[in-house]
């Protein structure tokens, strides 16, 4: 189904999320999601002003046939127009060497590209974090405004994976900190 047919036929599902009565405040709802961890990405594109970057908890798998994933991306972001309006996007899946990443493309005001040895573009245009273990090139195939966040779904069609041997430990937010999932981890 191409992206318009799939926007058109979704826009009568669509609804002023902000209209809707609830009793929750947003600061119970953010503490209730602190105490659930989250595996931590960086979403690259590129961008008519140069390449774009952020860091995401909210990547989530929904069909591996077809590959298809989606995020959610706040208005608060520098990068969220950006990505937003990209055909294509570079999903990194982190692991705790990866954290210095995580935390430069968590970070605001500063350039996330500045640095020439930590990235490179590629052929097809997107940045690529050099020395990520896992990583999908997707193609943006539907967008939908829920509250403060725009949800972005995507169709993987290039994906780098090392041997699950060689892989270390995935990279975890939870409670405001970084956090590795590992041996130690692990229940009986």
């Amino acid at each position: 189904m191409k992206h318009t047919a799939m926007s058109e036929r979704r826009a009568g599902l669509r609804a002023d999320f902000s209209a809707l009565p609830t009793g929750v405040t947003p600061e119970a709802f953010k503490t209730a999601f602190r105490n659930h961890p989250a595996g931590v990405a960086v979403i690259t594109a590129i961008t008519p002003d140069g390449p774009v970057a952020l860091t995401a908890t909210s990547v989530v798998s929904v069909s591996a046939e077809p590959p298809i994933l989606i995020f959610s991306l706040s208005a608060l972001s520098s990068a969220s127009s950006g990505i937003r309006a990209a055909e294509t996007i570079v999903v990194h899946l982190l692991s705790e060497k990866d954290a210095p990443i995580a935390r430069l493309c968590a970070s605001s005001g500063i350039d996330r590209f500045a640095d020439p040895m930590i990235w490179s573009s590629l052929t097809t245009g997107e940045p690529l974090f050099h020395g990520i273990e896992s990583w999908l090139r997707c193609r943006i195939i539907d967008r939908m405004d829920a509250g403060g966040s725009t949800v972005v779904a995507a169709q993987a069609v290039q994906v780098s994976t090392a041997e699950p041997a060689a892989q270390g430990s995935p990279l975890v937010y939870h409670n405001r900190a970084w956090h590795r999932l590992g041996d130690h981890s692990l229940l009986p």
